[in-house]
């Protein structure tokens, strides 16, 4: 195992599944199945940052006040979170949900201090509403949170295989990336996480890795430090 404490990043549309919008709760189980395997036979620490672009996207509002927009995406990563939450207690695996702005009836108020003892405990936290700020995306909230809790490792999970010279979707010419440092990503401008994500990660020595989520198996390549996707660092 290479990683001891990992937080993971999984993005809003990872749970939608083949839907367009909302929660595809099957695709939700197989992602946390997976995530349980990996955890049971490694030991591994993990914490959870999920996004809410299944549900809202708050920079496309464009007509709306921004606060107001962000607040809105902030409670689509609450009901992701707690997707996520009721799937791992579903497969018998002890699980908190804690959120950045305080909703007491749903879920823990966000302590940096808490989230490392459920760790310590063999506990999966996932974190919602961000960084409990708007102007910050959630790719900012999963580097904050891996800086606070000292993860090793931020693991971008995605629909792509790593980072590209362009989106292989439109560009059949485009390349893959093995291997990067944090500021040539922000210099190139690769949108693998947005800038202030990446230069968070790059103050605080946190390496990024961004892997295919959607090839059962890759998540405990990572953990064992097979050479998948593209690192950077």
């Amino acid at each position: 195992m290479k990683y001891k404490r990992v937080l993971l990043k999984i993005s809003g549309e990872a749970l939608s599944g083949k839907k367009e919008m909302g929660i595809d709760f099957n695709r939700v189980l197989e992602i946390c199945s997976e995530i349980k395997e990996v955890k049971e036979k490694y030991g591994v620490e993990i914490a959870i940052v999920v996004g809410g672009g299944n549900f809202w996207r708050g920079r496309s509002n464009t007509n709306m006040d921004r606060c107001t927009s962000d607040h809105i995406g902030m409670l689509g990563t609450t009901m992701n979170a707690l997707a996520v939450g009721d799937a791992f207690k579903q497969l018998g695996v002890e699980v908190r949900v804690q959120t950045g702005i305080e909703m007491r009836q749903i879920a823990e108020y966000y302590i940096r201090l808490r989230a490392d003892r459920h760790l310590e405990k063999g506990r999966i936290v996932i974190f919602g509403c961000g960084t409990g700020n708007p102007f910050f995306s959630t790719d900012t909230a999963a580097a904050l949170r891996a800086a606070e809790i000292n993860a090793d490792i931020v693991l971008k999970a995605t629909n792509v295989d790593g980072i590209y010279t362009a989106d292989p979707k439109k560009d059949p010419k485009a390349t893959k990336i093995d291997h990067l440092s944090h500021i040539e990503v922000i210099n190139q401008k690769l949108n693998v996480m947005d800038a202030t994500a990446t230069t968070l990660c790059m103050d605080n020595d946190i390496p990024i890795l961004v892997y295919n989520m959607n090839v059962y198996g890759n998540l405990e390549k990572v953990i064992q430090g097979e050479e998948i996707g593209t690192f950077v660092n």
